[in-house]
């Protein structure tokens, strides 16, 4: 039947057709000049499928170290080709050629065609998205929608680097320097992760899968040999980063989802009475090493930490309505406001170092690294045989100095700056000491009822 008769009759058969290198070719049939009335057209879509192929096969002239051989997917469309790894390795004894799968029923043979299956019903999908969304469709195209690196293309260490570099400029301001450093480290793993286990620069978001996160996991405990503290403490940014990729449209899924894990319970140290006085009373050769234990005995009479110590001015010190000297600031870390009324061992300290810091702070704090490592030696030239760290600093004003003096924990919680008691309760510690008092205190005001009931029995 002529093609004009099929479609109404508009006349001779000249048909203007718009083919594209999709499965449906529009053909629209216009009319001649002898037509009357108004310009008609009408279009009707032709299936005509493009070559398209899909096949599996393995990259034998690059066998891994094990023996296995990767096997790799190749898309065909209209003769031109792309390909990818499928980043699955085999025994090259269990592959047929002729089906492009694995053989028998073992649950190697099961899990690496379920794997195979998956691409392939991952692939026909990017390749339907092409289809409907552009004029033409390419081999490298569906390769590229598949792996994710279409329009939306976004890949973790992009995304990653670019957080990092927004992260710097609020350092000082809203962020603290050693958060943004943790970002840093844990973008360093990542990168190095990345290139031993995947052979690559970098990984698109879209093949961020369940095992990835466990698998990094691994890495950080077996390569890096973190303990499962560390461990929490890098998964905690690396979860941020992949919040801010679904928050803004770049993941579909959550690759975190189903994982857990759980920070341990940890022995917190600090100093005792007797650790304290034997630091106060050590001589020391180097200068440097007297105003490091100066600095951290500070620390022990006031609760603060070493940033919030070292960004001290004298605009923080103000005198209350109690009539006493009290330190007035915010933690570095949480924002929350925190006031500490001084002891006389700290205000002794200020005194002590009083104009010797030239940039305007209350004290001339060296940098944190020259810190850490001192009070090291300090406490080893001191006789104690512990493995200090500035922060037990801390832990010491809210174990020693405070709770063991009697100081209610909900009056320490605000000295600490801390919006939860149980927060405080991680740094204070109830020591012999303090149960003793106790004891006796309530051996003391238990004393009349104690005496009638032994008298009555």
């Amino acid at each position: 039947m002529p093609l004009a008769q099929a479609f109404g009759g508009f006349g001779d058969e000249k048909v203007l057709r718009q083919i594209r290198l999709r499965r449906s070719a529009v053909v629209y049939i216009q009319p001649n000049s002898s037509t009357q009335g108004n310009f008609v057209t009408k279009k009707i879509r032709i299936m005509s499928r493009a070559t398209f192929k899909i096949l599996f096969y393995l990259k034998r002239n690059a066998p891994k170290k094990n023996g296995l051989i990767p096997v790799m997917c190749r898309i065909t469309v209209n003769g031109k080709i792309a390909q990818f790894s499928c980043r699955l390795d085999v025994e090259e004894k269990m592959w047929s050629v002729e089906t492009g799968r694995l053989t028998g029923r073992s649950n190697v043979a099961l899990e690496g065609n379920r794997m195979l299956d998956k691409i392939r019903v991952g692939v026909n999908k990017a390749y339907q998205d092409v289809f409907d969304r552009d004029t033409y469709v390419t081999a490298e195209k569906v390769r590229n929608e598949y792996l994710g690196m279409g329009m939306n293309y976004k890949t973790l260490l992009a995304v990653f680097r670019q957080h990092n570099e927004d992260y710097a400029k609020l350092v000082g301001k809203m962020k603290s320097q050693r958060s943004y450093w943790k970002y840093c480290v844990v973008y360093k793993h990542l990168s190095e992760f990345i290139r031993t286990r995947y052979k690559v620069e970098d990984i698109t978001l879209k093949e961020l899968a369940p095992a990835f996160i466990t698998d990094f996991e691994l890495f950080l405990r077996v390569e890096k040999g973190h303990c499962t503290n560390t461990v929490w403490s890098y998964m905690m940014p690396f979860r941020s980063i992949i919040f801010t990729a679904i928050n803004n449209g770049w993941l579909q899924r959550d690759p975190f989802y189903a994982y857990h894990i759980t920070k341990e319970e940890t022995k917190r140290g600090y100093l005792t009475k007797e650790e304290i006085t034997q630091m106060i009373n050590g001589t020391f050769k180097r200068k440097n090493y007297g105003l490091i234990r100066d600095l951290f005995i500070f620390c022990c009479f006031t609760g603060l930490s070493w940033r919030d110590m070292a960004n001290l001015t004298e605009e923080n010190l103000q005198v209350s309505f109690d009539g006493h000297l009290w330190i007035k600031t915010s933690r570095q870390k949480t924002g929350v406001e925190t006031n500490i009324r001084l002891l006389d061992v700290a205000k002794h300290i200020i005194d002590k170092y009083k104009g010797a810091s030239k940039d305007g702070k209350l004290l001339p704090v060296p940098c944190y690294n020259i810190c850490k490592y001192g009070i090291k030696q300090v406490a080893k030239q001191c006789g104690i045989n512990k493995n200090v760290t500035w922060h037990q600093s801390r832990h010491s004003y809210a174990t020693t100095i405070c709770l063991s003096n009697g100081v209610p924990i909900e009056t320490l919680s605000k000295l600490m700056g801390h919006t939860s008691i149980r927060s405080t309760q991680i740094y204070a510690k109830i020591t012999a000491e303090k149960m003793s008092q106790d004891m006796e205190l309530l051996s003391q005001k238990l004393a009349p009822m104690e005496k009638f009931i032994c008298q009555a029995i």
